[in-house]
C-alpha cells in the first residue's frame, strides 16, 4: 500500500492534534515538527477543518485543535478523506484474450487485498496508533550502564 503525501500529512496533523485534544497548534509548529512543507500542510488542514476533524481556532494563539476523539477516529478515516482505497492494477500492451482470465483474477485478488487493507485501517484509531509510537519510543531509550547501576548500590 501507498499512501499519498496529502494523507501522510493529514495523519500527521491529525496525530499530533490527536495527541492532546485540547492543545492549539499552528500549521507552522507541525510542519516544523515533521519537517515537511506548511504550504502544503495548511492546505491539507483547511480540508480536514471542512471534514470536521479539526477545528480552526481564530484570533491570538489560535491555530487547530482536534475535534473528534482520538480513541474512536480510525486510520481509514483520515485516509479516505484524501484518497480512494483501491487498487489498480496497471497493465502495459495489449491483452489478448487468453490474458483475460488472469487479468481478471489479478483484480480480484486486489480486491481482497484491498478489503482486507481497509479492515485493518478501521481497527487502529489515532489513539491506538499514538500508544504504539509512545512504546517504541520509550523502548528506544537506553538503559543505564550497569557499572553505574552497581556502583549506586554499594555502600560507599
Amino acid at each position: 500500500m501507498k499512501i499519498q503525501k496529502g494523507s501522510l500529512l493529514a495523519l500527521y496533523a491529525a496525530l499530533e492534534l490527536g495527541h492532546d485534544p485540547e492543545r492549539q497548534l499552528s500549521t507552522a509548529d507541525i510542519a516544523e515538527k515533521y519537517g515537511v512543507s506548511s504550504h502544503h500542510l495548511a492546505k491539507v488542514m483547511r480540508h480536514l477543518v471542512r471534514s470536521g476533524l479539526i477545528q480552526a481556532v481564530r484570533g491570538v494563539g489560535g491555530g487547530y485543535r482536534f475535534a473528534g476523539n482520538p480513541g474512536r477516529t480510525t486510520l481509514l478515516e483520515v485516509i479516505r478523506l484524501f484518497e480512494p482505497m483501491e487498487s489498480t492494477i496497471e497493465l502495459t500492451g495489449t491483452a489478448s484474450t487468453a490474458a483475460a482470465p488472469v487479468i481478471a483474477e489479478l483484480h480480484s485478488i486486489a480486491g481482497e487485498i484491498d478489503e482486507l487493507t481497509q479492515a485493518i485501517l478501521d481497527t487502529i484509531t489515532l489513539r491506538t496508533l499514538l500508544n504504539a509510537i509512545e512504546r517504541r519510543a520509550s523502548a528506544a531509550l537506553p538503559a543505564a550502564p550497569r557499572a553505574s547501576r552497581d556502583r549506586q548500590r554499594r555502600p560507599g
